[in-house]
């Protein structure tokens, strides 16, 4: 469902290897993992949907768009010349009075921008959360996939196993955190996807009703169908230190259309 853009392709050539096929395996959980520690602060922490100031949505939807066309090559670190633009996306909360952990959300019909601002021990949250949702999505996985194949004794499903039991990966680290905060660098990193299932981001992963989302207008009729459901997505995550102070801004783009590109 989900495409990291940081991630270059596997070539076809690899795809039966099993060191590349648990590797795959392991970005699928990454990046859900990424969805839910962003995008649980309702149902966990009872943060609010806010209402984002349309012309301020604008500006920080160019601002991104801007960003993420002027990351150095092939690396999520934003170039240098870009850094005061990053540092201004997340001084936010102090220069636009918009609260941290909460969701600030803008809304037009089949369109919706969601911002989600975080700073100090809120990024230690995240990156615990992070890792916690990271690691229990392996271990299961890891687990059914012992429970349903390894009967099979074949020397290619147990190299699999194996490759699966060996994945161990920091998230903070994978997420240049400390990088981030040794080299006073900024990053950006983006997945999408061209169908979410709007229901299980706004039911299982926010546990809210869509309408508090997408609003009355755009939200999925009771019996909705499979097309009433997909909504393109597009989700940025910018990090960086300002003013000694580690800070996140997340930004999300979502579009109910058949070719939402933007």
């Amino acid at each position: 469902m989900f495409d990291d853009e940081n991630e270059s392709e596997t070539p076809p050539e690899h795809a039966a290897d099993p060191a590349t096929q648990a590797r795959e395996k392991s970005d699928e959980f990454r990046m859900h993992a990424e969805l839910v520690a962003v995008f649980e602060g309702h149902r966990k922490y009872d943060a609010q949907f806010l209402r984002l100031d349309p012309d301020l949505a604008r500006d920080i939807q160019r601002t991104i768009g801007k960003l993420e066309k002027l990351k150095l090559t092939d690396i999520a670190v934003i170039a240098p010349e870009s850094a005061a633009d990053a540092a201004r996306l997340l001084d936010f909360p102090a220069t636009h009075e918009l609260s941290t952990g909460d969701y600030h959300i803008h809304r037009r019909p089949g369109e919706v921008m969601i911002v989600r601002l975080l700073q100090g021990e809120e990024v230690e949250t995240f990156y615990t959360r992070l890792q916690a949702h990271f690691d229990a999505a392996l271990n299961q996985y890891r687990e059914e996939e012992r429970q349903s194949k390894e009967w099979k004794q074949d020397p290619a499903t147990l190299a699999y196993l194996k490759a699966l039991e060996a994945l161990e990966i920091n998230m903070p680290d994978r997420y240049l955190r400390e990088i981030i905060r040794r080299q006073n660098v900024f990053v950006l990193s983006t997945q999408s996807a061209d169908e979410m299932d709007i229901l299980h981001l706004c039911d299982f992963v926010m546990g809210v009703d869509p309408v508090e989302v997408l609003g009355p207008a755009s939200a999925p009729p009771d019996q909705a169908s499979e097309r009433d459901r997909a909504w393109f997505f597009k989700l940025f995550s910018l990090r960086g230190m300002h003013e000694g102070q580690e800070r996140m801004c997340f930004f999300a783009y979502l579009q109910k259309s058949d070719d939402a590109e933007w």
